[in-house]
């Protein structure tokens, strides 16, 4: 009974054991799949995470490429702008110079056209005062006029001097004494006293051509002047232009009557006009 008892215990003992191991493999067996798969589990986030940081060095790589790039390039650009800057300042600079002279010039022009007023002005005003002096002279032996600028005054051969003579009549002298008035009045102004003649040749004892004729007629009414109405002679030039310069045709007589003359020329004073210029 002892040894049955015994051997029931020991068949239950036997049991038990072989239960509990198994159920302690089974543990183990859980416990060790379980690692694996956790295992398994580092290792692919280990090498997602390795892959992931190729990609992050890659996409570092990348944006050091490319902020290296922007640095050259902002450089660059930045070049450029200082050129442009400089080039714009340049251009400034030249665009400020370039309307400061055409400041200047404007009031170089406007200074100018005002002188020039003054000037026609200064010459109407002498025009004036002249035919005003010989008004009761005839108007076919003396004209008065402006032409660009210049006065001239025309007076016919016949009024100054007897035919092919070059001696000034008394008559003559009177009206010269009227023009020296007028010119007496303007000191400042210098004239030249050209003669002229017709076509016709002449040649006397005292004569020998209309050259000799036209430059003697000139200086015979620069001599008046001088001599009985104190024109100073630094004032005068006395010229001869022989028949080389006609006012009309030499066919006829009244061309001829035109041509033979003694132009006085009120002559342009470029000092007194540039003063002009800079009167206020």
């Amino acid at each position: 009974m002892k040894a049955k008892i015994f051997l029931t215990g020991t068949v239950l003992s036997l049991f038990i054991c072989s239960c509990v191991s198994t159920k302690k493999y089974s543990l183990l067996d859980k416990k060790y799949n379980t690692e694996l798969a956790n295992e398994k589990i580092c290792a692919d986030q280990l090498k997602s995470a390795q892959s992931s940081n190729a990609d992050l060095i890659d996409q570092k790589a990348s944006l050091l490429s490319q902020i290296d790039y922007l640095k050259k390039n902002s450089t660059q650009a930045l070049g450029v702008l200082e050129d442009m800057s400089v080039l714009s300042s340049k251009q400034a600079e030249s665009v400020k110079q370039s309307l400061e002279n055409l400041s200047k010039k404007d009031s170089y022009i406007n200074n100018l056209q005002s002188a020039m007023a003054r000037k026609d002005s200064l010459n109407m005003n002498l025009v004036m005062n002249l035919k005003s002096s010989l008004a009761d002279v005839n108007d076919k032996d003396i004209t008065v006029k402006v032409e660009k600028g210049v006065v001239y005054i025309d007076i016919s051969d016949k009024l100054l001097f007897n035919s092919g003579e070059y001696i000034v009549t008394d008559n003559a002298k009177l009206v010269l004494g009227k023009v020296a008035s007028v010119l007496d009045a303007h000191p400042d102004i210098e004239l030249i006293v050209e003669g002229h003649t017709d076509s016709i040749p002449i040649h006397t004892s005292c004569i020998n051509d209309n050259w000799d004729l036209s430059v003697r007629r000139a200086t015979s009414v620069v001599r008046v002047l001088e001599n009985q109405y104190n024109i100073s002679p630094v004032r005068m030039t006395a010229a001869g232009h022989s028949k080389f310069v006609p006012l009309a045709s030499n066919d006829t007589p009244e061309g001829r009557a035109l041509n033979r003359r003694t132009r006085i020329i009120i002559i342009p004073q470029l000092d007194q006009f540039f003063k002009l210029m800079v009167r206020k």
